[in-house]
């Protein structure tokens, strides 16, 4: 691999609380959908790097890629079979170590996706566990149990998965008969690891050094409020309102366990054996801000998602209340807040912004679902949210494709989708397909540009020609162009680094503040109000005489 300016810095020492990750603007590549080297209609590695620049020039500070590891690609990647090399669908560990150099040379850091919840049933040591008996140690790294009911015909506990139906699977013996039950919370293909196994814990400390040693910057661990269960594996039953991954949901026995800290301490102190700041960022979908800050306290992660904001409806109070929380809950254990509006598992903000129905988490929305967006009210919305998020101090976190002001796709074939929640629930849910349609660059391109042969592993909607990137990069008002526009001014501010300070004085469908000397107004009310008094310098669309319109924010330079 190539020495780089940046990984020279990895080597210098950082004062504590100016670490990169606490300001970083992080961008998510979601590979299958960014770039496709090879036309064969997937996204890849060589894709990816032939287009860092772009992301050097949007002016984020690090990526962060979702799974590209060997895998039999049931759930898109996150059921891993190999932690420690390259899918050849997406290239080859060369391809790695040269993406990740480009990156390294472009300024911008690279924060792999974990999986350490559960592994592919094609991994190595599931098979390994299915040829061996009940009691074996092949099976320790698992949670196999034994069935209830007299022939131990029924599942050891009455789990359900996040994505449908039954957690748990029964497998055949090696004679043939039928067998013990393994736990599987997302897909029968992705088996839960038994994380009270200290072979587990002695492995991914090994599959984090791998990574560590080739120059990676951090890790996005998935699923991070899972890994631990509670003693007995009791039933349990959710509350009908519950989301799927816990936010909603109190004492479940599978989510968010104690032990589960003790993990993250021990990847604390792998990460520490390396110079300069590499970041842990959990992805711990908990009740509430104060318990999702337990995962970043000085010695455990370093970031975690902020749900609660993301998922907080276009509602001045309820934004005003959460970001008062966040920065008080994260501040109170020394670590930044994250913000964040969209990724690869919610409807992208851009349509969530404007449903009209209620969509829970990782459902999605299709071409039968109640309430769908406005697309005009939901870009407008989407533009005023980012224009308000990256304001606020902190961390911020970048889905690929908002910054074109990509809508959720909802009229995607049936036999077209992809997603194991769509097959798992039979079609009730849509799961979340939509968000995940590959990427336009070129509006008269094949694919769009992103690949040249137009195959594309999602069909890209008929209409997103004006969306792509080009026609965006040439348009000043463009979505592309406002994104631009706000990591620069945050930058150049020290917005990520600041302090937020309430401006009272409006009325109750405002959410305004100072950073500095910047006071940014957001209006979310049916009427224009006053801008405040200074040099505007930037909106999230037209300010006019009449004062800040509905659905916009602005930032205002002030003495």
């Amino acid at each position: 691999m190539t020495s780089t300016a940046l990984d020279a810095a990895h080597a210098l020492p950082t004062s504590p609380g100016a670490e990169w990750w606490r300001s970083a603007v992080i961008y998510q590549i979601y590979p299958r959908s960014f770039a496709d080297s090879n036309g064969d209609g997937m996204g890849d590695l060589p894709g990816i790097t032939a287009h860092l620049a772009d992301l050097a020039d949007l002016g984020i500070d690090a990526v962060w890629l979702s799974p590209f590891m060997t895998s039999p690609q049931k759930d898109a990647g996150y059921d891993v079979a190999d932690y420690c090399d390259v899918d050849p669908l997406f290239g080859t560990l060369d391809d790695f170590d040269a993406m990740l150099s480009e990156a390294h040379r472009n300024g911008i850091r690279l924060i792999v996706d974990l999986v350490p919840n559960h592994s592919s049933d094609q991994h190595v040591w599931f098979q390994q566990a299915l040829a061996a008996a009940p009691g074996s140690p092949e099976r320790a790294r698992y949670l196999f149990r034994d069935g209830k009911g007299e022939g131990g015909e029924l599942p050891p506990n009455n789990w359900q998965s996040v994505f449908g139906g039954p957690a748990w699977t029964r497998v055949t013996e090696a004679d043939g008969t039928p067998g013990q039950w393994y736990l599987h919370l997302f897909d029968t293909s992705q088996p839960d690891f038994d994380w009270t196994n200290p072979e587990v814990r002695a492995e991914f400390r090994r599959v984090l050094r791998f990574w560590l040693d080739r120059g990676v910057d951090g890790f996005r661990v998935d699923v991070a409020h899972g890994l631990m269960k509670k003693d007995g594996l009791p039933d349990y039953t959710p509350a009908s309102d519950a989301g799927s991954m816990g936010g909603d949901s109190v004492g479940v026995p599978y989510w968010g366990q104690p032990e589960v800290h003790d993990v993250y301490r021990e990847w604390h102190d792998v990460l520490a054996e390396y110079d300069g700041d590499r970041a842990l960022c959990a992805e711990a979908w908990m009740p509430t801000v104060a318990e999702i800050a337990m995962w970043v306290r000085s010695d455990e992660m370093h970031q975690a998602f902020n749900f609660d904001y993301m998922m907080t409806e276009w509602d001045p109070a309820k934004l005003r209340a959460v970001i008062a929380e966040s920065i008080r809950e994260y501040h109170a254990v020394g670590a930044p807040s994250t913000w964040v509006l969209s990724n690869h598992d919610v409807i992208r903000h851009a349509s969530r912004l404007a449903l009209t129905a209620d969509s829970p988490q990782g459902e999605g929305i299709g071409p039968n679902s109640p309430g769908k967006p406005d697309p005009v009210i939901g870009l407008r919305r989407a533009r005023a949210a980012t224009t308000l998020m990256l304001a606020l101090p902190g961390s911020a976190y970048v889905y690929q494709g908002e910054e074109l002001g990509l809508p959720e796709v909802i009229d995607i074939p049936d036999e077209a989708r992809q997603d194991p929640t769509w097959f798992r629930t039979n079609g009730e849910r849509y799961g979340r397909d939509g968000c995940r349609v590959p990427l336009p660059w070129v509006a008269d391109a094949p694919a769009y540009g992103f690949n040249t042969t137009g195959a594309s592993w999602l069909p890209q909607p008929a209409q997103w020609a004006h969306l792509a990137r080009d026609v965006e990069a040439a348009d000043a008002a463009s979505t592309l162009s406002l994104y631009k526009t706000l990591l620069a001014e945050r930058r150049a501010r020290g917005l990520a680094t600041g302090t937020l300070e309430w401006v009272e004085g409006y009325g109750a469908d405002i959410v305004a503040f100072r950073n500095g000397n910047i006071t940014v107004v957001a209006n979310l009310g049916a009427e224009p109000v006053a801008l405040p008094t200074g040099r505007v310098i930037v909106a999230s669309g037209p300010v006019g005489d009449a004062g800040l319109p509905t659905d916009t924010t602005v930032w205002v330079e002030t003495d």
